[in-house]
């Protein structure tokens, strides 16, 4: 059994779901986000309570049910408080600033990299070895700091590189001289 699936979803005061077959948009104070959902999955909304059930115990059913709640889910969380992710960056002359819309970033190569911001997504530099990605698409603010990480990911002998904030890199000891 699906044991997230099975959860019911409270709706905070302040959200609309409004349910057209089987494409689910959700708004709220911070924006509105729309998602299609497979058809085998069923989802009622009855007195602020959202629930997700499916037609049978098959393996794909049972994989679909826990994912269309927990999409559901963040939806709702995404409209009401937003997403954010934190990157660090570590070592000597990395660092971050942001031009107009787009990001700079020097990470150790011989030329600056350009990260351009996209639709429902906001960027902020609060320190030159900080970056801050905000939206209400928890995918969408996931897959822009991987983006941003990949530029240099940390490395394990020093630890440079760029990190999620409360990364923990696994160090690895250097070359020993006999």
């Amino acid at each position: 059994m699906s044991r997230v699936g099975l959860k019911s979803l409270e709706i905070p005061e302040g959200i609309e779901i409004i349910q057209d077959n089987k494409t689910i948009t959700v708004k709220g104070p911070k924006g509105e986000l729309t998602r299609t959902f497979h058809e085998d999955i069923t989802v009622k909304l009855e007195d602020n309570v959202l629930t997700v059930s499916r037609p049978s115990e098959h393996k794909e059913h049972r994989a679909l049910h826990g994912t269309t709640r927990s999409l559901i889910a963040n939806m709702v969380e995404g409209v009401s408080k937003g997403f954010e992710k934190n990157l660090e960056l570590n070592g000597v002359g990395y660092r971050a600033q942001k031009q107009g819309e787009t990001v700079v970033v020097n990470a150790g190569y011989s030329h600056p990299i350009e990260v351009e911001n996209r639709e429902g997504i906001e960027i902020e530099v609060p320190a030159n070895t900080k970056i801050t990605i905000k939206g209400i698409d928890k995918e969408l603010v996931g897959a822009v700091a991987a983006k941003i990480r990949a530029i240099r990911p940390p490395e394990p002998y020093k630890g440079k590189g760029i990190r999620y904030e409360n990364e923990h890199v696994r160090r690895k000891e250097g070359k020993t001289a006999k």
